[in-house]
């Protein structure tokens, strides 16, 4: 699975040290989303956010790492724009700005995964890939 990362896994040492096996892709962007600083980084709606394309068949323990389980970040997946042979979407990870100290607001009612997945179905919110390639 493609994961656009980035917080502490954009850092080849943090990714190596969770992961068995892993690829960067590549540099990425993702757009409609905006970095928020708070105990741990976070996404809120609108603007940009540099990171990186990692791959990797680990999902679990990414999930693990974010504390999915625990609420404190969601996993969704949104459209990768990149060259042909990569696959139509990238997952990305949300932290819910309460649990982790972030100013963010995320519109609409709910809980937090309903707002995140209602306010990516609602605008235009993507990945896209960079030109050059590195390794992890």
């Amino acid at each position: 699975m493609d994961v656009f990362v980035y917080g502490t896994l954009t850092e080849p040492a943090r990714v190596g040290d969770l992961l068995d096996s892993f690829v960067f892709v590549g540099p990425a962007t993702l757009s409609g989303l905006h970095l928020v600083e708070g105990r741990y980084p976070t996404l809120a709606p609108g603007g940009e956010t540099a990171g990186r394309l990692l791959r990797t068949d680990e999902v679990s323990t990414l999930d693990g790492y974010e504390r999915v389980d625990d609420g404190f970040y969601v996993r969704v997946t949104v459209p990768l724009d990149a060259p042909d042979g990569y696959p139509p979407e990238a997952a990305v990870y949300v932290g819910e700005p309460d649990r982790l100290d972030a100013n963010a607001t995320w519109p609409g009612a709910g809980g937090f995964r309903d707002r995140v997945t209602d306010y990516l179905s609602a605008n235009e919110v993507a990945v896209r890939l960079g030109d050059r390639l590195t390794d992890g």
